[in-house]
């Protein structure tokens, strides 16, 4: 009986002991299993920063990356569209300071174009003249110009973003002038492509980041005056493309740093509503290289539209501000769609006593007939839309 007493009592224990071996084993299984769901930060990977890069933001973020609006998120994350804009030559002449100096901005641009502006999430014109009030005059050049450096605030009132100054009148007062835009443009907070103190500034993409993309833009010119503008003769200078190789290296450097690369290229033929052959190869270099987007200027008039392997070019989108009038231009809008392919809408423009100013009517139905008749393949619907 005694014996049969201790053997329930063994039986008991090992059962006990069991019991608790069991338990624990489930405790620590378990909180294991909570350690490796937190464990995680469950974000999705980062772009690595850009190396010797300028950017510019109105948003700050985490990650140090600059963010401009334009690109609209959900609550889930996923990349929307995107909007660019693009003005051509602008130049602060007398005609438009005495403008601004009279009724502000709104004696300069009509209160659509200055919205869709404003509202565009990142904005790039061709700046052809430098910000300075000093410098010397090139000699024996029929027409030279420069602005005030105070002046720089039209650029911010009009919501410019980045500028190129690669085109043959940054040089127009010489390279103190030039030296002298820098510094406006820097203390505005507006980049600057294409020129720069040495080649390695002038071949420097500005990135902006939006819809959680990066954008990245280059510029170069193919019209200077004499060759001593060129940044491989003189610094300050611009990034020349008299062949495509300099340019070509930048763009096969800047475009792994970015999602979406435009190159803004100054050439062709002054008055010229038709791209020089040179220009048609050049841009299809371009393209090849990198680019996604290729934009001109130069000739202060229009020229057409074609596509690439599926890439746009705008060969001259005329002058945007300049003088007392303009005849026509356009102010191009790209859109950029998640899958990285881009939409382009005109938005016709002309200027009356120094005021530019939105075509409407028959007036925009007019230039949209005309642009369709020196481009490549394409048919503009009737809101501007290229197709």
């Amino acid at each position: 009986m005694k014996k049969s007493i201790q053997r329930a009592m063994v039986s008991m224990l090992v059962l006990t002991l069991a019991g608790a071996g069991l338990c624990f084993w489930l405790y620590k299984a378990e909180g294991y299993d909570k350690k490796e769901q937190y464990s995680g930060s469950g974000k999705e990977s980062q772009r690595p920063e850009k190396e010797s890069s300028q950017e510019v933001g109105v948003d700050p973020v985490l990650d140090g990356d600059a963010v401009l609006d334009g690109g609209r998120d959900d609550l889930q994350g996923e990349v929307q569209e995107v909007s660019l804009i693009f003005a051509g030559d602008i130049y602060l002449s007398s005609y438009v300071l005495e403008q601004y100096d009279r009724e502000g901005i709104g004696g300069v641009l009509s209160e659509k174009l200055l919205s869709e502006m404003q509202q565009g999430g990142i904005v790039m014109a061709n700046e052809e003249f430098p910000f300075s009030a000093g410098g010397v005059q090139a000699p024996d050049k029929q027409f030279t110009f420069r602005a005030d450096p105070s002046y720089v605030k039209i650029f911010q009132e009009m919501g410019v973003d980045v500028v190129s100054l690669a085109n043959n009148h940054a040089l127009d007062y010489g390279p103190d002038a030039l030296a002298d835009s820098f510094q406006a443009l820097d203390g505005a907070g507006i980049a600057y492509v294409g020129a720069g103190a040495d080649k390695a500034r002038a071949s420097e993409p500005f990135f902006a980041q939006a819809g959680q993309k990066t954008f990245g833009f280059l510029a170069a010119s193919r019209v200077i005056p004499v060759a001593e503008w060129n940044i491989e003769n003189q610094q300050p200078g611009m990034l020349c493309t008299y062949d495509s190789a300099a340019l070509c290296e930048a763009i096969r450097t800047t475009k792994p740093q970015c999602d979406f690369l435009t190159v803004y290229v100054h050439w062709g033929i002054e008055r010229e509503n038709v791209p020089q052959e040179y220009q048609r190869q050049l841009a299809r270099e371009y393209i090849d290289a990198g680019a996604d987007l290729v934009v001109g200027a130069h000739p202060h008039v229009l020229q057409g539209i074609e596509y690439y392997n599926g890439k746009p070019i705008a060969y001259s989108l005329g002058n945007y501000i300049f003088n007392q009038e303009i005849g026509a231009a356009v102010l191009l809008k790209v859109t950029v769609t998640p899958e990285n392919e881009s939409r382009l809408q005109l938005v016709p423009v002309y200027a009356v006593g120094a005021k530019t100013q939105e075509m409407d009517g028959e007036q925009a139905a007019e230039l949209y007939r005309f642009m369709e008749g020196i481009s490549y393949g394409i048919h503009i619907g009737t809101e501007g839309q290229v197709e």
